[in-house]
């Protein structure tokens, strides 16, 4: 089960990107995004978000 990113809460902050090891982060227009085939469900992104955002989908 891979992690979502929700576009409407996202302040594109950039603070989850950095902390997937995968690098399954990426900056879509203003907000980003994780690419589910890439994401290994580690919760590192959702750990460190600080408007959490980020949720197992």
């Amino acid at each position: 089960m891979a992690y979502i990113i929700d576009g409407a809460e996202c302040i594109n902050c950039g603070a989850c990107e950095p902390e997937c090891p995968v690098d399954a982060i990426s900056e879509v227009g203003d907000v980003r995004v994780i690419d589910a085939d890439l994401c290994i469900d580690c919760n590192a992104c959702a750990e460190v978000c600080p408007v959490d955002c980020i949720s197992a989908n």
